[in-house]
C-alpha cells in the first residue's frame, strides 16, 4: 500500500521522496511505501524525526539500517528530490 504524506507547514523549498519500509517496520505501519514531502537539504535523521511525529516506530533510529537508492548509508547523509529511502529493522539470522 502506498501512502502519500505531506506536511503543509513546510514552505515551497521542498522535495518529494519515496520512503520504503522493510521487515517489522512494514508490519507496524501497515504499508511498505509512502511518498513524503520534506524540507530541502534534510538529512536522514531529519526525515526520521519528521516521520516519528506522525507514526509510532518500535525501533529507535540507532537500531535501524538506512539506505538511499539501494545503497546503505550513514544517518548524516543528505536526501535529494526523488530519492528512495529505505528503513530496515534488525532481523534475526539462523
Amino acid at each position: 500500500m502506498l501512502i502519500t504524506y505531506t506536511d503543509n507547514t513546510i514552505a515551497d523549498n521542498t522535495m518529494t521522496i519515496n520512503v520504503l519500509y522493510f521487515a517489522d517496520v512494514t508490519d507496524q505501519k501497515d504499508c511498505s511505501e509512502e511518498r513524503v514531502k520534506i524540507q530541502q537539504a534534510a538529512s536522514l535523521t531529519d526525515l526520521y524525526k519528521q516521520l516519528s511525529q506522525n507514526h509510532v516506530f518500535i525501533h529507535p533510529q540507532s537500531k535501524l539500517r538506512v539506505a538511499i537508492n539501494d545503497d546503505f548509508v550513514n544517518w548524516n547523509e543528505l536526501i535529494y528530490d526523488g530519492d528512495n529511502v529505505a528503513f530496515i529493522s534488525p532481523v534475526a539470522c539462523i
